[in-house]
C-alpha cells in the first residue's frame, strides 16, 4: 500500500514544524535538510509488523534496526548515512513518525552485538532473541536470504516527532 502524497506532505509540514531540524547534522554546508520531504518506509514485512515496530519507535523503545545489506543492491539504493530523515508508516501506510539516523555500520549478521539487539527493542532485548526473529526474517524476504556471515546494515536513529 502506497501512502497518498498530500498526506505525506501534510505530516511533513506538522513535523518539521515541530522537529529540531536545525541540530540535524548536514554535510553540505547549509542546513537544507527541512526543505524536501523525506522518503517514507515503513518497518517489517507486513502491516501487523509495520504496526508493532512502530509502536515501539513511538514509545522510545526502537532506535535501532537492521536490513540486509544484499537488499539495497538488489533495488539499487544507497545505503543510509547519518543526518538521513525519514517518515515511518504505519501498516496502513499512514505517517506517523520522523527519524533522523544517527549511525550506521555493515558488519556480518554472525558479528552483530548485544547492544544493537537491545536498541531494535523488540521482545526480550537479548542478542539471542535478535538472532532468532532476523534469522527467519532474512530467510524469509532479504533478496539471497540468509546465512550467518551474510552483511547487515545497522543503523541507529533518533525519533524527531512526534
Amino acid at each position: 500500500m502506497e501512502p497518498q502524497a498530500s498526506e505525506l506532505d501534510a505530516f511533513w509540514e506538522v513535523a518539521r514544524s515541530h522537529a529540531d531540524l536545525q541540530g540535524v547534522p548536514t554535510y553540505t554546508g547549509e542546513n537544507a535538510v527541512g526543505l524536501l520531504r523525506p522518503p517514507a518506509w515503513s518497518f517489517g514485512a507486513n502491516p501487523q509488523q509495520a504496526d508493532r515496530l512502530l509502536a515501539l519507535v513511538l514509545d522510545g523503545t526502537k532506535t535501532a534496526t537492521a536490513s540486509a545489506r544484499a537488499d539495497y543492491d538488489t533495488f539499487d539504493e544507497p545505503l543510509p548515512e547519518p543526518g538521513l530523515l525519514g517518515i515511518v508508516l504505519d501498516g496502513r501506510a499512514k505517517p506517523r513518525a520522523l527519524v533522523v539516523t544517527t549511525e550506521v555500520r555493515v558488519t556480518p549478521f554472525a558479528e552483530v552485538d548485544e547492544a544493537h539487539a537491545a536498541a531494535e527493542g523488540e521482545g526480550e532485548r537479548t542478542l539471542a532473541h535478535w538472532r532468532r526473529v532476523h534469522e527467519r526474517f532474512f530467510t524469509e524476504h532479504a533478496a539471497g536470504g540468509f546465512a550467518p556471515d551474510m552483511p547487515v546494515v545497522l543503523e541507529r536513529f533518533r525519533r524527531l516527532y512526534p
